[in-house]
């Protein structure tokens, strides 16, 4: 009686499986809420290339996905203005925390702070004009998922933008190639791609394309 009660108990602690595919490729793991230092970073122009690149513009609604210590969130607020809104979302809560005081210390009142989960950012639908995803995608467990749920977030005309390194996942980076076959296979068309000024990294955006496919439909990239 104690064995089948014992067996039962750990039947019912499995994680239900989810619906969509394993990444057929490794997940980095998330290291640091900075990426390098917010000098250095500056220091070559990387926030400026890539809002000019998104088209960012004052009045929109944009999201910062992993926002980490709010690099593009603090910046992102004064450019879209009072009549824009950021959504900065992260899935850690101590990062999510300090990054809230951090906006209500700068008085960012156009600025929204939010926790997400590693596979859905659950952000509500067809609220944003831009959807950041700033040198994290690697550290996504399940891209198809994440970028299923993120799909229907998007305003009409809206676009994600991806901004990694151009090296393999488990270097903290995504190939190109392999980018585009995942934002692929949930519908999203490649509408713009650059390189960055550091050589290594790369802009990237999306716009959702056609139906939104069935878990069970989506394809598994090769890296």
């Amino acid at each position: 009686m104690l064995v089948t009660l014992a067996l039962l108990s750990a039947c019912k602690e499995q994680p239900e499986k989810s619906p969509f595919p394993d990444p057929a490729r490794p997940v980095a793991p998330i290291v640091s809420s900075g990426y390098l230092n917010e000098d250095a970073r500056d220091s070559v122009g990387e926030f400026e290339s890539v809002v000019r690149m998104a088209g960012v513009q004052p009045g929109m609604s944009v999201a910062d996905i992993g926002a980490g210590e709010g690099y593009y969130t603090v910046r992102l607020a004064p450019l879209v203005g009072d009549r824009g809104r950021v959504l900065a979302q992260d899935i850690v809560p101590e990062t999510r925390d300090a990054l809230a005081q951090r906006v209500q210390r700068e008085r960012l009142d156009n600025v929204a702070v939010k926790l997400g989960e590693p596979n859905d950012p659950k952000l509500p639908e067809a609220s944003f004009d831009r959807v950041f995803l700033i040198h994290m995608y690697h550290e996504i467990e399940r891209p198809s998922e994440f970028l299923w749920h993120l799909r229907p977030s998007l305003k009409r005309g809206g676009a994600v933008v991806v901004v990694d390194a151009d090296r393999p996942t488990d270097r903290h980076g995504t190939p190109p190639k392999l980018l585009i076959c995942e934002f692929g296979a949930i519908g999203y068309e490649l509408s713009s791609f650059e390189r960055l000024g550091d050589s290594e990294s790369y802009f990237a955006q999306f716009v959702a394309t056609g139906g939104r496919p069935e878990p069970a439909q989506i394809r598994t990239c090769q890296p």
